[in-house]
């Protein structure tokens, strides 16, 4: 069995200008950083003579071009995989539409399980551009570049983006205090649970009076 994962990110400024319609003119730069929530994928040989799809639905198909999943039947088309006994699944630590990359997240690690699959190994600029090509370029999804380059390259990056299209990645020089800081002081909340953020954020702001206070 094959495991890869790719990390969510969340913008730390920048946001917007890796759009093309943006850095076709003006070019753009992004800080992103990745975060220790992942979408894993699973791939596995089978018995049976056929491609077994599991995500949130699950599908049996003998050719790829039968996959009924934009992504995963365009990066197997993409990476012509010509098995047709397998078992390919999706899985994350957070559900989809929270607005932290997860379908980005998801072609990256697919593109890696799948490039395992055939054992070559991917650089993750080449990586980033594969994922961006999939998404942006084929499926024509109203999409920036940010999400597939932070989850191929992880940790907190500089990004620019070039009006040739060109991405230049650069780790963002930051000391471990003002790291450390950041993590003490970052919250993600759900937008599915507002009673306990309201809640969080009543025993705050008690806790801020109290230490006024004396």
């Amino acid at each position: 069995m094959i495991i890869t994962r790719s990390p969510l990110r969340i913008s730390l400024g920048g946001g917007g200008t890796d759009l093309p319609s943006y850095y076709h003119k003006h070019e753009g730069f992004l800080i992103a950083a990745a975060i220790d929530k992942y979408v894993y994928i699973t791939l596995h040989d089978t018995f049976q003579k056929e491609i077994i799809i599991k995500y949130s639905s699950t599908e049996h198909v003998q050719r790829p071009e039968e996959i009924q999943h934009p992504i995963i039947r365009e990066c197997l088309k993409l990476l012509d995989i010509q098995s047709k006994n397998f078992e390919l699944a999706s899985l994350a630590d957070i559900p989809a539409g929270t607005g932290l990359g997860s379908s980005s997240s998801f072609t990256c690690a697919l593109l890696k399980v799948l490039h395992t699959y055939n054992k070559t190994f991917i650089k993750p600029d080449d990586l980033a551009e594969e994922a961006c090509h999939i998404e942006i370029d084929v499926l024509k999804e109203p999409i920036g570049k940010q999400d597939q380059y932070i989850s191929a390259f992880g940790g907190i990056n500089c990004f620019t983006f070039c009006k040739n299209d060109k991405v230049m990645t650069k780790e963002l020089n930051i000391s471990k205090d003002t790291l450390y800081n950041l993590e003490d002081h970052l919250l993600l909340f759900s937008p599915g649970t507002p009673d306990l953020l309201l809640t969080f954020l009543r025993n705050r702001m008690i806790k801020v009076k109290r230490m006024i206070r004396g």
